[in-house]
């Protein structure tokens, strides 16, 4: 790891366990690793070295590049061959399972790409099942999704997916009257309104676009 600042790489590691809201500790459970071991290679008593940079990178799905250099971005999406200025289109249900997205974001996933004005080049395009957004959202359309950095800005009123430890949803994030809590909400009236801690939250992605499929034969 020759030119890289150990305390910087320790500081983005911190970024991440910020971004996902949770524990040093649970951090490192989620490694497979010892949480007082993780806690010396952030204090610098024990050198980051390559083999926790890799693990890091594959388990929690974050670019190897950012994490060892601090170029690239976070979540970088491997896509090669979609073309200047289109969005990438995943073969992913972005409401089944419960995987951080960023790691289902490979070249082997990619079905298509298409353009789409006025969203941001960090976006990319995956399917929706399930009803509970119809009207809104039909069950078989797309959404172009971007990740949101800071879990602290919220646009309240506008959708997201909400990547919670057993569950991926999309849902419109409403204000609750507890700071600490927010609500989800369906579009759909046959889904009652949902209120988790916003520490349960691992991640975000805003809804920038939806592409309504309607079947006609």
């Amino acid at each position: 790891m020759k030119n890289i600042s150990q305390a910087d790489v320790a500081e983005r590691i911190k970024f991440l366990i910020r971004q996902q809201r949770i524990s040093q500790a649970r951090f490192a459970r989620r490694l497979g690793i010892d949480p007082a071991n993780l806690s010396k290679h952030l204090n610098g008593h024990l050198p980051i070295t390559s083999g926790l940079i890799n693990r890091i990178a594959v388990d929690m799905g974050v670019s190897k590049r950012w994490l060892a250099t601090g170029d690239d971005l976070p979540y970088a999406k491997a896509v090669s061959d979609t073309g200047r200025g289109l969005t990438p289109i995943y073969d992913i249900d972005v409401t089944a399972g419960h995987a951080e997205l960023s790691r289902e974001f490979t070249d082997e996933n990619i079905i298509g790409a298409m353009h789409l004005d006025r969203i941001s080049p960090d976006s990319v395009i995956v399917r929706v099942n399930g009803d509970s957004m119809e009207p809104e959202i039909l069950d078989g359309s797309f959404v172009a999704i971007r990740p949101v950095s800071d879990l602290d800005t919220i646009f309240w009123g506008q959708i997201y997916v909400v990547v919670l430890d057993d569950y991926r949803m999309l849902k419109h994030l409403r204000r609750h009257s507890d700071p600490d809590k927010v609500v989800l909400h369906s579009s759909n009236p046959a889904y009652d309104d949902m209120e988790i801690p916003r520490g349960k939250i691992r991640s975000l992605y805003m809804v920038e676009a939806v592409l309504n499929l309607t079947i006609r034969c």
